[in-house]
């Protein structure tokens, strides 16, 4: 019970907001307009049972006129019915995108917003495979709840309009057995009742594991996909390496876990099916059972008999529903508990950018240079990696950092943009300064090469013209009189050549401040020279921060910082470089 409330307060957790949002309106119209008609379908089935009544009388009794009549009432029932029927899924269906789609907007929003998604990782990305939890568990999630909440309503309100009229037939047709007539009011409801109780509860005894094993198949699905998506990323290197039996066999190997857990999956469903197929059967026949008797008694009539056996029916499915669904409904509070497992996954990594223990970000009048104070950089275990005491980085300074591999040159970067939450200290940054960190290897979108190297600018932010000057700047003249082509860039592009569009990208955005995280690393010392050089000239104003290791890139540098081993960190000891500019 505390299981089904806690699932349920989850459901609503996720529902509500949708039913709150700009949208609200549209979004409550057409869930009111798919109630109403799921209401109305089920006066029809009342209806249709009553006509059961009347009809097959006319059969008995051989009324042409009746029986007429009743095929016309029909007709006209039916046209009803499969209108509503018709506009039911159509608006259901629009239900299901509208809110989808909003659904949709709010997790890529929390997800992206401030780094979420890269804090996530920090975490252990514990909220596995984001990409499919805002496509296949949104998508399910939405049309798992509205058909399943829909399909509850309508077996309330068919209990609430069939009951007294099975109750009532109870009484019309006495329970004959072994040519005794037993008078036990409501007989029929009561069977219908313990019928459905055992058949709910059997289900849920066989069928409980699936929920744990759904929730194991998407996860599996997910991996499978998602690294078959790195091998096509990474396909130079894999070819390269020759590791494409490797890769094989680390696919099959995930792939074999796709397969396990679906046979378990299988075995389950099998014994489940078996149950419910043989327990729909048996309600089929059922009700007949329990008044045949009473018509060969002669105390009812065909019509009567048909109308009972109808209104058995509605009420013992409305008692079975979840008998007849729980395969659904397993499958439904899997995709439940990976949403929620998601939301709490961005929530925790927004509480780390919150938490006081943290590198405080700061905006701040000043020298228009950014301060670091006091800092401690540390690994998402607590292990402390960088210590700074005090500094700055002023305007229009080029400063060089070194060090080992691995002393954490890449995460005071990071730690600087403000994505890397773990230590202590401050770092301020002058009021509404630009600032633009290129990595080693830099990120492109898929697109046009114009969005590629106007990223994360909109496309359109630079005319062609200045897209092509700052191309045939950097050495890239075959793609510069392109800016329009589509291309994945990050595949089609050598590395080197993906680290020139990353500095034409910094000269069209002209940043005040310049991180290069090893940014030239692909490029021979000319080329490497040649890309320097043309940043001292295109952004003289310009910040340059720079991790390297090759003795070259000295002379660009004013400054030389150093990553030393201090005890259980790294500290910095820096000297002024003298050659600078020569």
């Amino acid at each position: 019970m505390n299981n089904i409330r806690s699932t349920l307060a989850t459901v609503w957790r996720i529902s509500a907001p949708y039913f709150s949002s700009e949208d609200k309106w549209a979004g409550r119209g057409l869930l009111a307009a798919v109630v109403a008609i799921e209401l109305a379908i089920v006066g029809i089935n009342v209806l249709i049972t009553q006509w059961n009544n009347r009809f097959y009388n006319a059969l008995q009794e051989r009324n042409w006129d009746s029986f007429v009549s009743e095929i016309i009432y029909f007709c006209v029932v039916v046209t009803f019915f499969i209108v509503l029927a018709v506009y039911q899924l159509y608006l259901n269906q629009w239900l299901q995108i509208r809110w989808r789609q909003w659904m949709t907007s709010r997790y890529l929003g929390d997800w992206l917003h401030q780094a979420n998604h890269y804090r996530m990782q920090l975490q252990g990305d514990a909220a596995d495979n984001p990409d499919q939890r805002m496509t296949d568990d949104v998508k399910l999630f939405v049309d798992r709840t509205l058909n399943l909440g829909l399909g509850l309503l309508n077996s309330v309100v068919t209990l609430a309009s069939f009951l007294t009229l099975l109750w009532s037939l109870s009484n019309a047709a006495p329970l004959h057995m072994f040519g005794q007539e037993y008078d036990i009011p409501g007989y029929l409801v009561w069977g219908a009742l313990i019928y459905s109780v055992l058949g709910t509860l059997l289900t849920h005894l066989i069928g409980w594991p699936l929920v744990g094993i759904d929730f194991k198949q998407q996860q599996y699905e997910a991996d499978f996909r998602f690294n078959l998506v790195r091998v096509r990323e990474n396909s130079e290197q894999i070819a390269l390496l020759h590791g494409e039996p490797a890769e094989r066999a680390r696919l099959m190997d995930r792939f074999g876990r796709v397969v396990e857990n679906w046979i378990a999956i299988m075995n389950r469903t099998k014994k489940i099916t078996a149950f419910t197929a043989s327990y729909n059967q048996a309600s089929v026949i059922f009700p007949y059972v329990l008044v045949a008797p009473a018509y060969f008694a002669q105390k009812i009539q065909l019509g009567g008999m048909m109308q009972t056996a109808s209104a058995f029916s509605n009420v013992q499915g409305a008692f079975s529903y979840f008998v007849t669904i729980y395969r659904q409904l397993a499958e439904w509070q899997a995709v439940v508990n990976r949403l929620d497992g998601f939301e709490a996954g961005i929530a925790a990594a927004d509480d780390i950018a919150k938490r006081g223990d943290r590198i405080d970000i700061a905006a701040a009048q000043g020298d228009g240079a950014i301060h670091l104070q006091d800092l401690v950089v540390r690994l998402p275990d607590g292990t402390p990696l960088v210590h700074v005491d005090r500094l700055g980085f002023r305007k229009g300074e080029r400063t060089l950092m070194t060090g080992p591999s691995g002393a954490g040159k890449s995460t005071l970067f990071r730690a600087i943009a403000g994505i890397w939450p773990f230590g202590q200290g401050s770092v301020t940054i002058p009021a509404g300064t630009t600032s633009m960190t290129l990595p080693q290897r830099p990120y492109f979108p898929i697109g046009t090469l114009r969005s590629a190297i106007e990223y994360p600018a909109r496309e359109g932010s630079f005319t062609d013209s200045q897209i092509a000057e700052a191309l045939q700047a950097v050495g890239l003249p075959r793609i510069a009189s392109a800016p329009g082509e589509h291309g994945h860039w990050n595949r089609t592009l050598s590395l080197g050549e993906q680290q020139r569009l990353g500095i034409a990208r910094a000269l069209l955005h002209a940043p005040q401040y310049l991180f290069l995280d090893e940014a030239t690393a692909s490029l021979d010392e000319a080329a490497e020279k040649a890309m320097y050089r043309l940043l001292e000239e295109r952004l003289p104003a310009t910040t340059i921060v720079s991790i390297g290791h090759r003795s070259t890139l000295d002379a660009f540098h004013q400054r030389n910082i150093t990553l030393v081993r201090d005890g259980d960190r790294f500290a910095l000891r820096e000297a002024v470089n003298a050659t600078a500019g020569s």
